[in-house]
Formats: C-alpha cells, structure tokens, sequence
C-alpha cells in the first residue's frame, strides 16, 4: 500500500517550498512533516526533496508529485458523486494543477484562459514558465500535466490540440529606427543595432533575421527577462526586438513603435499538449484554453 499521507507531506512541502508551510496546511508539526518525509526517503531508498529556501523535489520526487495531483484530481471527482465519503469538519481539497506555457502567452493570452477556468472551477493553478520550444520538456519529465508548446508531434502519452500562431512583429522606437535604419534594415545595419534577447533559449529575434533577410548575422544583445519589459524597452530605444502583435498594436497605430520592416509577421505555432491519463478530468481547463487562444491567436485550426 501507498503512504498517502508520507506522499502528501512530500507533495505539500515542494508546493509551498518549507516544511513549516506544509506542516500549517497538514495541521501538524514540522517534525512530524520531516519524519513523514525522511521515512518514505529510506523506504525508497532515495532522496526525494532537495532541503533549502525554496525546497524543491528530485525528479522522483516530482513523480510523487504528480501522482498526487492526479489522486487529487480522482478524489475530488468520486466527492461531487459521494459526498458522504468526506470527513465532517474538515474544508474540502483543493487540488493544485501544474502546467506549463511560455512567457509571451502568459503575457498575452493565457491568463484570460486561466480566468475563465478558475472562475469556474475550485481547482488551483501553478503555472510553470518556460520557452515555448522547450515547455515540452516539463511534460516529457512528469512535471506538468498540460502544456503550451511549439512541438506539433505529440509527446509519448499525451494529446496535442492545435492553438493558432502568436504573431510576433519585428518592432523599435522612431529614434532607434533613425539612428540604425536610417540607410534601411540591411545585414549589415542589424550587424550593429542592440537586439533585446529575453535569455539563452529565446530565439525569435534570429528567427524573425532569418524570415526577412535570410540569415541572422551576429549583433549586440541587451538581455530582459520580461515580455512586458521588451514592450517597454522597445519604447524607451534600448533596442529592437520581435514582440508580441498583441501588446504592441496600440504603440504602433500611436506611432509610438514602428515595425522594422512591414509585412513581415513571424508566426509561431503553438499547440496545447495535455497528458492523457488526466486528460478528461482536465477538459474544463483544455476547452477554456482552446477557446481564447482561438479567438485571440492568428490562423487558428481545428
């Protein structure tokens, strides 16, 4: 038999990131936490948690994770058909959901997604970040139940429904448009203005190079981690860089923006990957998310 409440304790801990916090949402001493923990750890024979500020799971300890949420997922469903099942006195189980998107949805469409979900739902979100080529990859270690993701081929064990693209526009402020194009977006003009990278992974401003002129030279990079901190970098004239179309319409209709080079949107399509064993029970937050992305995304299919 399983030790639900050892797996509970490990998956409460890695939410919160303490063992004092999972102790006050257990209702128990951080010791008994702790002993809970360190006994499935030796039965295991395997560490499961990573002590620190945040603590966080192993790889073994994120598969624990995940089966709980997927426990919590079936308890919740068998309470709403037997609610006499529940122990009286006690606050009903919120389930916590983890998925993955990438920062440019988040920033732009996703959120409306999640507010049509949690609006009708009692079930919480952690809503991991990462780039969209690489979102995958939670899905791939059992770390996140449903991800947006650019990987159209479905991953072992999950479902993939398409999105529609995210358009991305290749933008910068009039004065940084003088001071670099003055001559034109050329090779050689890229060569010399500061792009803006959000980090290592981001690649859209080579891609959007490679679309419009058919290679991405090397150029100088100012680094910021932000989707909105782009938009605003944009206007400021630190740099140029391909930002979301729908963050960016109303600087451009006020002149505040100006596309690089005009009739040269980089799409990017995205896709909604859901493991399948809780696929069903992830159909409200499934449709909410196909539904805005497809009112709110270009070319959208399905």
């Amino acid at each position: 038999m399983l030790d639900y409440p050892a797996l509970q304790a490990v998956s409460l801990v890695v939410r919160t990131g303490s063992f004092e916090k999972a102790a006050q949402a257990l209702n128990v001493t951080p010791s008994a936490v702790s002993q809970r923990v360190k006994q499935l750890e030796e039965r295991l024979g395997t560490v499961l948690i990573i002590r620190g500020q945040p603590c966080i799971a192993t790889e073994r300890g994120e598969w624990l994770c995940r089966h709980m949420e997927q426990v919590g997922l079936l308890e919740g469903e068998l309470m709403m058909q037997l609610p006499a099942l529940a122990e009286p006195g006690l606050p009903p189980q919120r389930v916590t959901l983890r998925v993955a998107t990438n920062a440019d949805s988040l920033g732009t469409w996703f959120l409306g997604a999640v507010a049509d979900f949690a609006n009708r739902s009692t079930h919480l979100l952690d809503i991991a970040v990462d780039d969209q080529e690489h979102t995958a990859d939670w899905l791939r270690q059992g770390r996140v139940l449903a991800a947006v993701t650019a990987l159209e081929k479905p991953i072992q064990g999950c479902r993939v429904i398409p999105l529609g693209s995210l358009r991305y526009l290749a933008t910068a402020s009039p004065d940084f448009m003088a001071r670099y194009f003055a001559e034109g977006v050329t090779l050689p003009a890229l060569a010399q203005a500061p792009s803006l990278v959000f980090n290592q992974k981001d690649r859209l401003q080579s891609q959007w190079m490679e679309l419009a002129l058919g290679e991405s030279p090397g150029h100088p990079v100012h680094w910021v981690p932000s989707t909105q901190g782009f938009v605003e970098a944009s206007l400021l004239g630190i740099g140029w860089c391909a930002n979301p179309e729908l963050l960016v319409r109303e600087p451009l209709a006020a002149g505040r923006l100006r596309e690089l080079m005009p009739g040269t949107p980089l799409d990017i399509p995205l896709f909604w990957q859901v493991n399948r064993i809780a696929a069903d029970r992830l159909a409200d937050l499934t449709r909410a998310v196909v539904e805005t992305a497809r009112r709110l995304l270009v070319n959208p299919r399905g």
